[in-house]
């Protein structure tokens, strides 16, 4: 007989118990832990939101036209990339979409069941295979955190519906080669779905994406959650095989996935202005730099900076994340996110998120006696 799915723990409910040992501190929590951003938007964006006159009917599944050609334009002019409005489409958020993606993958190819993704990563890819009854294969990362995929056996890579990227990578930061993923996957028949929400805040050369290398059995997958500071908004896209776009775009509209009206008006003026985005990307580097030096200071642990994104990837003292950031909640009131959250072969590490605003973050550094 087979035994109904349990869901597990959710990762960050298990920090319950770190947060009141920091919560504890006087001025309480630092929380470093959820990557949620916490600067303000551009002012336009909720202006936006409250006049967006759209809150009254359907709002398209697929997206409207106008956010359809702001997201083909945003990828013009972010990462030189040409994508008609045909071949994006929207999504609530994107997590829905990585979590829902290997269940509509598999009515499209049910001979195939493996879901490939980053040996360290963003645990959605995991859960995404388990909810459509696939079986998760994590590949292994080299020590710049890239994916091995010399590393892939062949026999999973014959039951692959699809192969999961993530650059900049979160937890660790690490910057794939996209065009080499890419004709992994051409090679192999297997879909390859780049996560690239974290784009903007690419330090190590330039902004990436899957699509430099064409669109052929490939998307793209953006947010405005973290490029604009507009989580709650839950709007994000996916772009790239015109067919399976299409394929995508009908199934959900059966299924009832739409963005919110008003929030698809509001996302069309974020995604037109690039300032912020700028501003926001110098936010986070001084950040990650500061917090870098808070932590070498006061515990004497080797710093990298990552390639991109906005969270430190730490090795722990003696190798016990947990311990680490147990230590860190009773001495410094910092929530941090231990390393197993985001795999098995990475629970030796930290994951240290920017996003508390600068004061909060000089706290923790006057609370463990730093400069």
């Amino acid at each position: 007989m087979t035994e109904p799915f349990v869901p597990p723990d959710y990762p960050y409910d298990l920090l319950k118990p770190l947060e009141a040992k920091a919560a504890a501190l006087e001025g309480g929590a630092v929380d470093l832990s959820v990557g949620t951003p916490c600067d303000p938007p551009s002012a336009a964006v909720p202006a936006a939101l409250a006049t967006s006159n759209a809150e009254r009917g359907y709002p398209a599944s697929i997206g409207s036209l106008p956010l359809r050609e702001a997201a083909a334009g945003w990828m013009r002019r972010r990462l030189g990339v040409e994508v008609e409005p045909a071949a994006v489409a929207a999504c609530i958020g994107t997590k829905e979409l990585v979590a829902g993606m290997p269940h509509w993958l598999k009515l499209r190819t049910p001979e195939r069941d493996v879901v490939l993704y980053p040996a360290v990563s963003y645990p959605s890819y995991a859960m995404g295979a388990l909810l459509a009854g696939c079986r998760p294969v994590a590949v292994p990362v080299d020590d710049q955190w890239r994916l091995d995929l010399s590393a892939i056996d062949p026999d999973d890579a014959a039951r692959a519906l699809c192969l999961w990227s993530n650059t900049p990578g979160n937890p660790a930061g690490g910057l794939d080669d996209l065009d080499a993923v890419a004709a992994w996957g051409r090679a192999h028949g297997v879909t390859v779905l780049s996560d690239e929400c974290y784009v903007e805040f690419t330090w190590d050369g330039p902004r990436r994406t899957i699509l430099s290398s064409g669109t052929e059995g490939v998307l793209a997958v953006h947010s405005v959650s973290k490029t604009y500071n507009l989580a709650g908004l839950r709007v994000g896209f996916y772009a790239g095989d015109r067919e399976l776009v299409h394929y995508l775009s009908e199934l959900r509209k059966h299924a009832g996935f739409m963005v919110p009206g008003p929030a698809q008006f509001a996302a069309v003026v974020a995604l037109g202005d690039d300032a912020p985005v700028e501003a926001q990307r110098a936010v986070y580097r001084r950040r990650l730099e500061r917090v870098a030096q808070i932590v070498r200071d006061a515990y004497g642990v080797e710093v990298v900076l990552p390639g991109g994104g906005f969270y430190l990837w730490i090795k722990a003292p003696g190798g016990d994340a947990w311990a680490f950031a147990e230590r860190l909640a009773a001495d410094a009131g910092a929530l941090v996110s231990p390393g197993d959250f985001y795999g098995d072969r990475s629970a030796d590490h930290v994951r240290i998120a920017m996003v508390q605003p600068d004061d909060r973050i000089e706290l923790v550094a006057r609370r463990l006696g730093v400069g």
